[in-house]
Parts: structure tokens; C-alpha cells; sequence
């Protein structure tokens, strides 16, 4: 059957899913009322369209459009155009200022707003800035009309729709002909096998080069989400060829080009070759050579009377540094750069307050940052110092770009310090401990502590274990625990299970519990029951503010994904004062626990007060809660935790998820006064020690274990962990030892 068309205005909008665009409408086309369905993303009571479909009929609503595809068209008529501009689909606009811009311009109105938008401050009340708001919010509209237009027929999101226009504006469509693989690298939430369809329909020879290089590029950049910085080139191909459908051997040509227009580099080793995005290389050599230039500095003459100052600390203070701590803080203070590591309870504090008396008595200028907000508040309430997150250390400026940071410190501008102290460092990734090396000045004192024993970065690379395990780089591993920490099961246990023996459950009177549990469903009943209950009804916590369960997968009944869902419902339920929007999977609600799950380095926050302080910068990992959702302004509201106020439009909302539950791997650098974790059987690859242990020590006062007591066990014996291609270690041991040679 032939398709037919239809043209009117859209009176009312009966159903719209804003997940994917399907919506139930009626048009006025003449005198006709005309119930139309389908994918309709944008459209807006008072516009006018015209659509392509075919008629048919439903047994329980009669007659009914199916629209095929469909294009919005101006309206014509004065009448028209301010039910139009009345629509509220032109930000700016309501329907007071459509009817004074018709009475003003008539049936031109459109043409004047979108060619002359100045002429709008001759009307009373719109002033030249708002008119010039006005314009460019009307051609915003018909330049992202034509993106919707051109996608529609490759099932491409609305969001997604306007996350592209934001990011090409007006030559959107040209740039994706071109080259529609830039999509998976410029736009989050487009993944290749999107970008390869659009490019298959456009005409791209599968066996082209410029699909290959594309495929090479993704594979590599979908590794580094995954934590490595390369993969060995056998590797490369066979993913690329698997992705691509490709014989592997067409794919040496790509990797030539690719190397020859710098966008990779290789590596030789004995049995292959290392292939990296540039960027992840150079971060790598250039962390390797500043760190190893520091390491070189020595401040032995500086602190002649070092000795007799640390036991003046300890008479002032009442305590008495073991022999381990004592030496830490006697290398942290001659040395260029040290490293200390070790497990909750075990004084890394201690040494770093020690250290930072002894730098003010001898007039040196310490910084203090972590990785995360939740950490450097923790950092700063643990030492009296003020710490900084690395982003605000490094004084991160605006930029146009989400996916690059632009740091104000770098060489040319140095962190104003003698001594940079790292707190969290299992935390920092190749490409941020790189910007941060860049902006030490030379000659300066570097201190990294950490826990080696945690979940590596969610970002690429190894950082703290390659820098531990290059033995170029003096490190102290402390292991005792003190007394006042082994009054803590979870402190008693995260070692027991470091250890790889079995934690104590339930001890009397103590702050670590096991509750036998079988099956995810009876599993997810309990810990919806704790958070919801049992934990608040006993011991007065706030399940949105003391609470936090983690998971080990985000699949499956206690898995993250429908913990959100199930702990939503009784954690914050629908409420009519309560504003919500849909999502692609959830609905979010105000009131809701959230947590950023990308790097966005150009979204701006501000912190509310007498002295309001504003920046730029959301990280992976943030959490806040949903303070308003607006859907006049196309709104969401965020109050991150560090009191950063977060306005979010629509169009990136699936850059937030719910953090009711949230992964381990999300956790870190994260502490929370309760943690919930749900324990059952898993991939092996996942159910490991490390990750249990970084869990267990997320929590700050109290820990509950939910399930299956041989599962737990099997986690504790499991030490196995995940590989990770990081070429760091490497390249420290090689510049070490070529140093040692001259």
C-alpha cells in the first residue's frame, strides 16, 4: 500500500513516550480531526507537520494514522503562528509575549524573529537581549529539526537528536555524511554499531579504509573505558575484525595510516607490539619522565635536625610513631617523591599530619587533593588542612568540549606548592596523573598515598601499582593495624580478607553483620527491607543520607539496575508534590539519590551562598541529589554532596543514574557511615577479594552482608584480578635502569 500524507496542526498530544519519541496525537487537518501514531520526537501542540503514513484501524480507537516519517512546516497564518509561538516550543516565548509579537509583526512574525530578531525590542517588555535569546532559540529549533528530520529513520534517540545538534549545530547533517563515525566519539550514548548503520545506508564500503580506521579507534578508545591504556596488536585485530566482519589481515593497512596520521602508537615488545590511542601514550612517557625527574631531588641537607623534630611532634601530640611510620615519614620529607600504602586503620593520617607539621616548621607550602569531593572533605576534616579535588588543585577552566579538560595549571602556570600530597591514589588514572605532573614544579616534594590492595581506577591504567611495582620509586607498605582500629571488625575483617582468610561474622556488640540469605529475589527483599526498616527503625539512620548499598554487578534481581528501581519505590515513591521526568531506563524523581557516571568537563556548577563560587566540571562517580526538575526550563536540578548546584538539560539526562545502589567499582573514593552489600553467585571474573575488600572498607561505621555464606568465601579465595594493559611499570623500570647506566 502506498504511503499517504496528511498536513495540519497539532492540537493535543493524547500519549508521548520521551524515552523514544512514540507518541499518540490529534491533527487539525482542515476540518478533520485526525488521531495520528508513532515516532514523533519534538513535536508540540500548535505546531504544524506533515506526515507520511498509511491508515489503519485499531479494534478498541477506530481509525488511526501510522506515521512513517514526518517533517514539521511552519505555520502560514497570523492565527497560526501564535498558537505556534503560544506553544512554548520557542524558550522565551509563553503565550502573552506570541500574542504581542502577532499583533506586532502578523503573518512576518517568524520571518522577523528568525532574520531581524533585534525588531523584537520595539515591543514593550522585550528587551534587545531577550529578542536576540528569542532568535536564536527559533533557528536552534529548525536547525535541530532538520537533525531529527535526517535521523529519524535510523532510530536515533530524541536526546541523542539534540546532543548532536548541540555538538555540530547547523551542520549537523553535513558533518555526519561525511564522517558519521564521528558520532560514537563525540557524542555519549552513540556507540559504533549505531554510527556503522548510518554509515551502511549512506553508502560506506564495509572493507573501506576509513570504516576500518574507524573500528580500530573505537576498539582502542572501548578498551580504555575498560581501564587499559593499549592492547597488544594481535588483540586489536581480532576485536576489530569480530566488530567489523572483516578478515583480520585487511585490517595492517588501517593501523599503517593510523600510525601515519599520529592518531596511534605501537610498542615493541618481545612477542608483539602495543597499540595505543596518542593520547594514552604520551600520558604514559610523560608521566614516566616528570616522575622519575622528581624522584631524582633530594632534601637530606634541608632537615639535618629531621630526628628531634618528629619527637617533638609525638611529645605535643601524645602518641608514638612505629617503626614503619617513623621511616615513612622520615623518606616522605627527603625525598622527591614517596609513596605510601597501605589498609584502612593502619596510620597513612597519622603520617601525613606528622608530615605536614614538620613542612610548616620548616616554611614549606603544602597542597592537599584527592580525587573525588567525598575524599578531599574526608582529607580535610582527617588532617585540619584544607584538600582540594585534583580538578580544582589544577583549576580547571570553562571549555567547549565535554570529553578534554582544560587545566589553568600546568608548566607554564605550576601548583603555587613545594609539597603536592595525593591522598586516594588508586584512584587517579594515567590521563589525570599526567595533567597533574605537568603543573609540579620542578624540584618539588611529591607524596602519593593509597591502598595498592583496592579496585584499580575506573579510568585507564595502573597508576599506583605501577609506580609501586617499578621498585624506582621509594615506597613504604604499612600493615600494622592500631589498637584503637582493631576495636573495628571492619577494619579486622577488610584485612582477614586481604589476607585471604574468612572475615568474623556477626560478633557481639560489633559493627559487622552477615545475614544468611538464598536467591536474589529473597536477597533483594531483605536489603530493600534494611534500608527501608530494619537499619533506620534500630539505630535512627537516614536511608537516603547514612545508607548505601553496593553491588557487584549492575545485571539481575540484586543487581544495581533493579535495586534502583526496587529502592526508588520505597525510598522515595511517586508523590503529586514531587516532580519526575522519564528516562531511558528509570524515572527520575525529585528527592532522588543520583550519581554523574561520565567525565563532563564543560557542565557548569555553582555553590549557593554569601560568597557564591561557580566552575565547571562534573566527574564519574559525583553523587547528589534531585533538588527540582522543571519542565518549562527542560530541567533537572542536582545538589551534589560538596554542595555544587548542577543544572542538567534534558538532552544529557543519561549522563545521571540513580544511586540508591550503586557498583563497587563506583564506590571508590567514596565513604558512606552504612554499607549494604548483597552477596550471590557471579561471574568469577568479578566475584573477587579486591573488590569485596574495597566494599568492606567503603564503610565507615557499619557494614551488612546479604546473602550466601560459601559465595562470600569463594570472593575471599578468589585473588584473581582483572587484567589490565597499562605500559607504565614498564616504562619506569627501562627509564630507571637506562639512568642507572649513565
Amino acid at each position: 500500500m502506498d504511503l499517504t500524507s496528511v498536513e495540519g496542526i497539532i492540537e493535543g498530544i493524547i500519549y508521548k513516550n520521551e524515552a523514544n519519541g512514540y507518541t499518540v496525537c490529534e491533527i487539525a487537518s482542515g476540518r478533520k480531526l485526525i488521531t495520528a501514531v508513532g515516532y514523533m520526537p519534538f513535536i508540540n501542540e500548535g505546531e504544524t507537520i506533515k506526515a507520511n503514513g498509511r491508515w489503519v484501524r485499531h479494534p478498541d480507537y477506530g481509525d488511526q494514522f501510522k506515521v512513517e516519517l514526518y517533517e514539521k512546516v511552519l505555520p502560514h497564518t497570523a492565527e497560526a503562528i501564535e498558537k505556534y509561538l503560544a506553544s512554548g516550543i520557542v524558550k522565551g516565548v509563553g503565550p502573552v509575549t506570541a500574542k504581542k509579537i502577532v499583533d506586532r509583526f502578523g503573518a512576518s512574525a517568524l520571518d522577523v524573529i528568525s532574520n531581524e530578531p533585534e525588531r523584537l525590542s520595539e515591543i514593550k517588555g522585550i528587551s534587545l537581549a531577550k529578542a536576540m535569546d528569542i532568535g536564536r532559540a527559533l533557528n536552534e529549533q529548525r536547525g535541530l529539526q532538520d537533525v531529527v528530520m535526517f535521523l529519524q529513520e535510523y532510530g536515533i534517540s530524541p536526546s541523542a537528536c539534540v546532543k548532536i545538534h548541540r555538538a555540530y549545530g547547523d551542520r549537523s547533517v553535513a558533518m555526519i555524511r561525511e564522517n558519521p563515525y564521528r558520532l560514537c566519539e563525540d557524542v555519549f550514548g552513540i556507540g559504533f554499531k549505531t554510527a556503522d548503520m548510518i554509515a551502511m545506508k549512506l553508502g560506506v564500503d564495509p572493507a573501506s579504509l576509513f570504516r576500518i580506521k574507524s573500528g580500530i579507534r573505537y576498539v582502542l578508545s572501548h578498551a580504555a573505558s575498560n581501564g587499559h591504556t593499549y592492547l597488544p596488536e594481535s588483540m586489536l585485530k581480532q576485536f576489530t575484525a569480530r566488530l567489523l566482519g572483516i578478515p583480520d589481515i585487511d585490517i595492517e593497512d588501517a593501523l599503517v595510516s593510523l600510525i601515519f596520521d599520529k592518531a596511534v602508537q605501537t610498542e615493541k615488545t618481545a612477542e608483539d607490539s602495543n597499540v595505543y590511542l596518542s593520547a594514552f601514550y604520551n600520558a604514559e612517557l610523560g608521566v614516566c619522565r616528570r616522575l622519575l625527574g622528581l624522584a631524582r631531588t633530594s632534601f637530606g641537607r634541608d632537615f639535618e635536625d629531621l630526628d628531634e623534630k618528629i619527637e617533638k611532634y609525638e611529645k605535643e601530640e601524645g602518641l608514638q610513631l612505629d617503626l614503619k611510620q617513623r621511616d615513612a615519614v622520615r623518606e616522605a620529607m627527603l625525598n622527591g617523591v614517596m609513596v605510601i600504602t597501605g589498609g584502612p586503620g593502619t596510620g597513612k593520617t597519622t603520617i601525613i599530619k606528622c608530615i605536614l607539621r614538620l613542612l610548616a616548621e620548616y616554611g614549606h607550602r603544602a597542597a592537599l587533593a584527592a580525587p573525588t569531593g567525598r575524599a578531599a572533605k574526608r582529607m580535610t576534616e582527617a588532617t585540619g588542612y584544607e584538600a582540594k579535588t585534583i580538578h580544582r588543585l589544577l583549576e580547571m577552566g570553562y571549555t567547549d568540549d565535554d570529553s578534554e579538560p582544560a587545566f589553568q595549571r600546568n608548566e607554564e602556570n605550576p601548583i603555587d606548592a613545594d609539597t603536592v600530597i595525593i591522598d586516594e591514589m588508586s584512584m587517579v588514572d594515567i590521563l589525570l596523573m599526567n595533567h597533574l605532573l605537568k603543573a609540579i614544579l620542578p624540584g618539588a616534594r611529591l607524596i602519593l598515598a593509597g591502598d595498592a590492595d583496592q579496585l584499580p581506577s575506573v579510568g585507564a591504567g595502573s597508576v599506583l601499582l605501577d609506580i609501586i611495582s617499578c621498585s624506582g620509586i621509594r615506597t613504604v607498605r604499612l600493615t600494622e593495624i592500631f589498637r584503637q582500629a582493631e576495636e573495628s571488625m571492619i577494619i579486622v575483617n577488610a584485612h582477614r580478607i586481604n589476607r585471604g582468610e574468612a572475615p568474623v561474622l556477626n560478633a557481639k556488640d560489633k559493627d559487622f553483620f552477615f545475614l544468611s540469605r538464598y536467591g536474589q529475589e529473597n536477597i533483594l527483599r531483605t536489603v530493600i527491607d534494611l534500608c527501608d526498616r530494619r537499619l533506620p527503625d534500630t539505630y535512627g539512620l537516614d536511608p537516603l543520607k547514612d545508607i548505601q548499598v553496593l553491588s557487584p554487578t549492575k545485571k539481575g534481581p540484586a543487581g544495581v539496575v533493579n535495586l534502583n528501581i526496587e529502592l526508588q519505590k520505597v525510598l522515595n515513591p511517586p508523590d503529586r508534590k514531587k516532580a519526575e521526568k522519564a528516562a531511558k531506563i528509570y524515572t527520575l524523581r525529585e528527592g532522588d539519590r543520583v550519581m554523574q557516571i561520565k567525565n563532563n568537563y564543560s557542565l557548569r556548577w555553582e555553590k549557593p551562598g554569601d560568597a557564591r563560587i561557580d566552575g565547571t566540571g562534573v566527574f564519574n562517580g559525583d553523587m547528589g541529589t534531585v533538588a527540582d526538575i522543571d519542565d518549562d526550563e527542560m530541567a533537572v536540578t542536582v545538589l551534589f554532596d560538596d554542595d555544587r548546584m548542577v543544572v542538567y538539560d534534558y538532552s544529557i539526562l543519561d549522563e545521571l543514574e540513580p544511586s540508591f545502589a550503586v557498583t563497587v567499582h563506583k564506590s571508590q573514593g567514596s565513604e558512606f557511615p552504612v554499607v549494604v552489600m548483597p552477596i550471590f553467585p557471579g561471574p568469577e571474573v568479578l566475584m573477587t577479594r579486591n573488590l569485596l575488600y574495597t566494599a568492606v572498607t567503603r564503610a565507615r561505621e557499619m557494614v551488612v552482608l546479604v546473602g550466601d555464606e560459601e559465595v562470600l568465601l569463594r570472593m575471599v579465595g578468589n585473588k584473581r584480578e582483572t587484567l589490565r594493559y597499562s605500559g607504565l611499570a614498564d616504562k619506569l623500570k627501562t627509564f630507571t635502569a637506562y639512568a642507572d647506566i649513565k
